[in-house]
């Protein structure tokens, strides 16, 4: 049997097995949680993003959007008061990848979906001092010229489908045409205005 200080006397033996241990313990945490129903199910009403919504969430993550603000309210009341309802694993089902984010540098996102109008939208991000005067956010006025580019749009609903998205036959055809000719900035103020809206409408 090997005494406890001898472990502590061999570098290479303590190392092997903390890192036995520290396997043990992870998979101990995150093995369950695939067979969770909770983290597996979509919650009530969660639909994937439209084509549409899809580009603008590319933009968004393109932008570096989610290095400043995350997109998950964590169950505490100085939160919750704020933002609304946590967030639940059941309304992320779809998020390929997540974009929960650690760092708020702006305001949280996950419950912004309606709470401003489209033009308060447009508005802020093409100047953000025009409507919160304090903002430290650049500004995007390229996104109000640029147009998507539809041609890979279907192949990126493909791929979310091999992930588990339900995308149908017609939702990747009709990809390419839903968005060909639409500004950028349309694109990703569909995605925020959805953000968050399958649980503060429930």
């Amino acid at each position: 049997m090997i005494k406890h200080e001898n472990i502590e006397k061999n570098l290479p033996l303590m190392v092997v097995l903390i890192v036995i241990a520290l396997s043990w313990a992870g998979l101990a945490e995150i093995v369950p949680l695939f067979f969770d129903k909770n983290t597996q199910q979509p919650a009530e009403g969660l639909k994937p993003l439209t084509a549409l919504q899809v580009e603008g969430r590319d933009i968004y993550m393109r932008e570096g959007c989610a290095v400043c603000h995350t997109q998950m309210v964590r169950p505490f009341r100085a939160e919750t008061e704020r933002y609304g309802p946590p967030s639940t694993s059941g309304e992320h089902v779809y998020e390929h990848p997540f974009l929960w984010g650690s760092k708020r540098t702006g305001p949280d996102l996950a419950r912004v979906g309606g709470r401003y109008s489209d033009e308060w939208h447009r508005a802020h991000l093409y100047n953000p001092r025009d409507v919160v005067p304090e903002s430290i956010m650049p500004s995007y006025p390229w996104l109000f010229e640029d147009k998507v580019d539809g041609r890979d749009t279907p192949n990126k609903l493909k791929a979310l489908r091999m992930v588990g998205v339900p995308y149908t036959d017609e939702d990747i055809e009709g990809a390419k045409d839903a968005v060909d000719g639409v500004t950028e900035i349309e694109a990703l103020v569909a995605y925020l205005q959805q953000l968050g809206t399958v649980v503060t409408k429930r």
